[in-house]
C-alpha cells in the first residue's frame, strides 16, 4: 500500500472549492454588523460540542482507538457531534486515521509530516489521494452500521439544517459565526494535530515517528496535543500522562465513568 506525494497527484477541485467556500464565508465575521457577544459565545460552545465531544472524544478516542466504551446511543450522539464539524464522512475519517497510526511519518501515511508542514496540515486533503486497497479492513467495525453510514453520507445536509436553525435563532450573525467561522477554527485545530504536533514540542516516549507533545495544541484540542504520548500508547484513553499535561477529554471520560457511561477504559499501566 502506498500514498503518492503531491508531485504526482492531481488536485481535488471538489474539496478545494468546499474549503474555499467555508473559509471565504468565515471572513464575514470581519463585518461589524455580524458581531455580537452572543455569537462569540455560540462559537465557543459549538467548538466544544463539535471539536471536543465530537472529533476528539467521539471520532478519535472512542471510535478510532476504542480506548473506552459507551452505551450505543451515547456513541451515536458523540459521532453525530463530530459530524457537525463537517470534516468529511466519519467512516473514511476513521479509516484514514487508523492508517496514519500504522504508517506514521512514512510514505503510506496520508499526511506524512516528512513532506512538509503544509502537506501534513491540509495540503494532502486538496489532492486526489488514491483509494486505499486496505481501507475495508480498517473500518470493519463501523462500515455496515446504518447510523454511521447515514451520518457519513449526509454530513453536509446535516450542517445546512444546523445553519437554518441558527438563522432562526440569531439571523446571519449566528450563521457566519456559528457555521463558517466555527468550522474554520475547528478545522485548523484538528489539522494542527497532524502538522504542529509532528514538528513542535518534546518527546517523552519512543514512538518511531516525529510525534511531539505540544502544549498549545493540547489547549486548542482538549488534550490531543500530547501527541507523542498518544503515539506511544495509542489505545490509552488518557493522553496527558503527567500532572501538568492538562487533558480535558480525559477529564470528560472520568466524568462519564462516574455515571457508568464509560466502561472498559484503557490506560497505560505504571511501571
Amino acid at each position: 500500500m502506498t500514498i503518492a506525494t503531491s508531485n504526482n497527484l492531481r488536485f481535488d477541485w471538489v474539496t478545494i472549492t468546499y474549503m474555499a467556500f467555508i473559509h471565504l464565508g468565515a471572513m464575514f465575521v470581519l463585518l461589524p454588523s455580524n458581531f455580537s457577544w452572543k455569537a462569540v459565545a455560540l462559537v465557543l460552545f459549538l467548538h466544544w460540542v463539535t471539536g471536543g465531544l465530537g472529533i476528539t472524544l467521539g471520532w478519535h478516542r472512542l471510535v478510532c482507538h476504542r480506548s473506552f466504551q459507551t452505551p450505543k446511543w451515547l456513541e451515536y450522539f458523540f459521532v453525530f457531534c463530530g459530524t457537525l464539524a463537517c470534516q468529511g464522512g466519519v467512516i473514511k475519517w476513521v479509516g484514514l486515521h487508523r492508517i496514519h497510526h500504522l504508517h506514521s511519518d512514512s510514505q503510506p501515511d496520508p499526511h506524512d509530516s516528512n513532506q512538509g508542514f503544509w502537506w501534513s496540515h491540509m495540503g494532502w486533503m486538496l489532492h486526489e489521494i488514491p483509494s486505499e486497497e486496505d481501507m475495508p479492513r480498517f473500518i470493519k467495525d463501523i462500515a455496515e452500521d446504518r447510523v454511521y453510514r447515514f451520518l457519513d453520507k449526509y454530513f453536509v445536509p446535516i450542517q445546512v439544517v444546523l445553519g437554518l436553525l441558527l438563522y432562526a435563532l440569531g439571523g446571519w450573525s449566528f450563521v457566519v459565526w456559528g457555521i463558517f467561522f466555527r468550522l474554520v477554527v475547528v478545522f485548523h485545530c484538528t489539522w494542527f494535530v497532524n502538522s504542529a504536533t509532528h514538528k513542535f514540542g518534546y518527546s517523552t516516549y519512543e514512538s518511531n515517528d516525529h510525534s511531539k507533545n505540544c502544549w498549545w495544541v493540547a489547549l486548542l484540542t482538549y488534550g490531543e496535543g500530547w501527541h507523542n504520548n498518544h503515539h506511544a500508547y495509542q489505545y490509552s484513553a488518557r493522553h496527558g500522562m503527567q500532572w501538568w499535561e492538562i487533558d480535558l477529554t480525559w477529564m470528560t471520560i472520568q466524568f462519564l465513568q462516574l455515571f457508568g457511561l464509560a466502561q472498559n477504559v484503557k490506560l497505560v499501566k505504571e511501571n
